[in-house]
């Protein structure tokens, strides 16, 4: 969701700090990133409005939380933004998320014939393609699982305002927006408000 944040899994190295974490550090600072065999970022990065939901489950040893996951068989619309990136960067990125090294092209067929494509058992190796955008396939990762076949996780406080950086840099939502869109995610909802959400971002007094 962050460009920043995906800067690491694409240039490569380890994230020193993270003003959005309450300590001025990145939880998963000591994990360093290999990057994509081709390290230019993005020619470009736009808001998009998926049909699907986001939700939170499992738990992240990063950020001490829910993880943020896409069902796009779900009812509602799902915020995000879509990066121009080649099909070798997205192998190498799904590689990383999962922990393994980059470098295996991906065959993905499947997914722009069918709009999934299971790659392997993990929680972050299935691949959906919820649509095209200029005649470019959208596609992202997630799990095999859907929106209601997982127990929900509550997220962080640093992962929530991550994302919600990464939304408001996409300059398409509100602040206002944003933190009642983050704060009714399953998951979150009824753990986070929208006003806590807010303040996770608002400019010190």
């Amino acid at each position: 969701m962050h460009r920043d944040r995906l800067r690491w899994y694409v240039e490569g190295g380890a994230p020193a700090a993270d003003p959005h974490h309450p300590s001025g550090t990145d939880s998963g600072g000591a994990r360093a990133y290999p990057g994509c065999r081709d390290p230019r970022m993005p020619r470009e990065s736009v808001a998009v409005e998926l049909p699907g939901t986001v939700y939170f489950a499992t738990r992240s040893p990063v950020w001490a939380g829910g993880r943020a996951f896409y069902d796009p068989g779900a009812a509602g619309r799902a915020w995000a933004r879509a990066h121009l990136i080649t099909a070798e960067q997205f192998g190498d990125i799904v590689a990383q998320e999962m922990y393994r090294a980059p470098g295996r092209d991906l065959d993905l067929g499947e997914a722009l014939r069918t709009g999934r494509q299971r790659l392997g058992p993990g929680r972050y190796e299935t691949v959906v393609c919820p649509g095209a955008l200029d005649g470019v396939p959208l596609l992202t990762f997630t799990a095999p699982w859907g929106v209601d076949g997982v127990e929900h996780t509550v997220p962080s406080a640093p992962y929530l305002a991550h994302l919600a950086a990464g939304l408001r840099d996409a300059g398409a939502w509100t602040a206002d927006q944003i933190a009642a869109y983050l704060a009714a995610r399953p998951g979150g909802a009824g753990r986070w408000t929208t006003e806590q959400v807010a303040a996770l971002t608002a400019p010190a007094a």
